[in-house]
């Protein structure tokens, strides 16, 4: 059982931890600069929570065990920096950091979310379109590799 809340500061190097366990199996598909950028580290963090907000999953112990990112530009939402520890994944942790975020962005007024992904993370694919999210056909330069852009209106259940 965890908890998800929204991140603390202090949590900066714990949250970066976090990403980092979850990211390193796919270090090697990744650029040096894409990784990097993927797995901040703890001062990337701090800043990363200047914009956007960050929440956590985090269990009784007080492991952090998940993370993920929201920010938002007028009506439009963004998520990024989501992440599962291993050992933690497949437990239905992923759906309540998602659902978090999406409702705090539909709170504050959003009509419409977006993430970006690599051709790497199949596995993260399958569960974005799972939940609602479809490919835009926007596919960017991240630091030498292709980031493909998913999207999905938000809507009032």
């Amino acid at each position: 059982m965890v908890e998800i809340r929204e991140a603390q500061i202090e949590e900066a190097e714990a949250i970066s931890a976090c990403l980092n366990s979850a990211f390193e199996p796919f270090r090697s598909q990744y650029t040096t600069g894409a990784f990097d950028d993927t797995v901040p580290s703890p001062g990337a963090i701090r800043e990363r929570m200047v914009h956007m907000k960050l929440y956590v999953a985090i269990t009784s112990e007080g492991e952090i065990v998940g993370t993920i990112a929201s920010g938002r530009q007028g009506e439009e939402g963004h998520l990024r920096g989501m992440a599962i520890r291993p050992p933690w994944q497949g437990r239905d942790i992923a759906e309540q950091l998602l659902r978090t975020a999406e409702h705090d962005l539909l709170s504050a007024g959003c009509k419409r979310v977006t993430l970006d992904t690599t051709a790497a993370l199949e596995r993260a694919i399958r569960f974005y379109r799972k939940n609602g999210f479809v490919p835009t056909g926007r596919v960017t330069d991240f630091f030498g590799m292709p980031l493909y852009e998913y999207a999905k209106p938000l809507i009032l259940r």
